[in-house]
């Protein structure tokens, strides 16, 4: 019997279905958690290319095909944790696509267990 594949991020079934709402609207997506300032720790989602990379930046993991960043100095405090992507009513940040939506990307995490985080490293 195999082991389940341990995954940095994942989204519930309201954001699976919203992340294929926006991509409907605006084409290719790309995801940011963002490390706080002006929207939190709200994960922003652009229009794939609209937000750049830099080669200090990590990538967690894909939501719906739509890959999903983190700083690297974030990632090093939350690599033991997984992010869970949900929606709820709201506005979302300022530069995000789901603003003005009435819906909000919003991050909730949970400790990954000894075994899973032995599978990521």
């Amino acid at each position: 019997m195999t082991q389940p594949t341990v995954h940095r991020v994942v989204a519930t079934a309201a954001a699976e279905e919203f992340i294929r709402l926006l991509s409907e609207q605006h084409g290719p997506l790309m995801f940011f958690q963002s490390g706080g300032c002006c929207d939190g720790s709200s994960p922003m989602c652009y229009a794939l290319g609209e937000f750049s990379i830099s080669d200090t930046d990590v990538l967690l993991g894909t939501l719906c095909g739509q890959p999903f960043y983190m700083g690297a100095e974030q990632f090093e405090y939350w690599k033991h944790t997984q992010l869970i992507i949900d929606v709820v009513a709201g506005m979302g940040g300022m530069f995000s696509l789901d603003n003005g939506s009435g819906k909000r990307f919003l991050t909730r995490s949970r400790l990954f267990s000894d075994e899973e985080y032995m599978q990521l490293v």
